[in-house]
């Protein structure tokens, strides 16, 4: 399903497009009304800067929550690293077939998750993840296997960690999925638009440029929220720094 919040060039166009014409709009409403009074322009700069002001609550507000889910994501990044990097040390007290193929498992997985995290085609990331899956599975029964076979002190530590492993996979899964509301969208768009047309009537008989600086200044904003948000569509992401960094020490071993 296409979703236009993953495409923030989208929304960078659109809503300079959309802001810039409701600004026209509100100045053209203006040359039909004419000249107003002292007390009717003393309410116009009343609503103007209360509405301001709201729009800026929420900008703040959600560009907040985008900031919060990037973080997010970074930290689940970091967990998922350190809980396989744990592990594949826990392999170690397997009996040595059973240690190499654990070894050679989460080889493969972290691979699969490298590719995950930079991979930005949909096609490719549905095959990542059922590659990912089959991996889990596998990997699951090899520490299993060995533990319901010869029963050890260890055991029990080995399958806590292969359990923070796929755990760690699927918080980081619910941390990609964890965006902006559209509902908060759709508020911050609707004051936007209010904003535009008030600015329009405002800047009646004043420079071109005046119908301008709403428009481009929220539309860069907007922009910025729409990439932070994004995990895969925007250009600052989460890239697999710490994952990347176990794949290089695992190989000089």
């Amino acid at each position: 399903m296409f979703n236009p919040l993953d495409y923030p060039i989208i929304i960078l166009v659109g809503s300079l497009l959309i802001f810039w014409g409701s600004t026209w709009i509100g100045g053209s409403f203006r040359k039909r009304q004419g000249n107003l009074t002292e007390d009717i322009i003393e309410d116009f700069k009343f609503v103007l800067n209360a509405t301001l002001a709201l729009l800026g609550l929420i900008i703040g507000f959600t560009l907040l929550m985008a900031v919060n889910r990037y973080d997010q994501r970074k930290t689940r990044e970091e967990e998922e690293t350190n809980s396989i990097g744990t592990e594949y040390l826990r392999a170690n007290l397997l009996p040595a077939a059973d240690s190499a193929r654990v070894h050679s498992l989460l080889k493969n997985y972290l691979d699969q998750r490298v590719l995950h995290y930079e991979s930005r085609n949909k096609e490719e990331v549905l095959q990542i993840d059922a590659q990912t899956a089959r991996l889990q599975a596998e990997m699951w029964s090899a520490v299993v296997a060995p533990a319901a076979a010869q029963p050890t002190p260890v055991a029990p530590l080995i399958l806590a960690g292969m359990n923070e492993v796929l755990d760690s996979q699927g918080y980081a899964e619910a941390a990609w999925r964890n965006r902006i509301p559209i509902a908060v969208w759709t508020l911050q768009i609707t004051i936007s638009i209010f904003c535009n047309l008030l600015i329009g009537y405002s800047a009646h008989g004043r420079s071109a440029f005046l119908f301008l600086v709403l428009p481009i200044a929220l539309s860069i904003t907007f922009f910025l929220m729409a990439d932070i948000d994004s995990p895969r569509g925007g250009v600052i992401r989460v890239h697999p720094q710490n994952l990347g960094s176990l794949v290089e020490s695992l190989r000089s071993q």
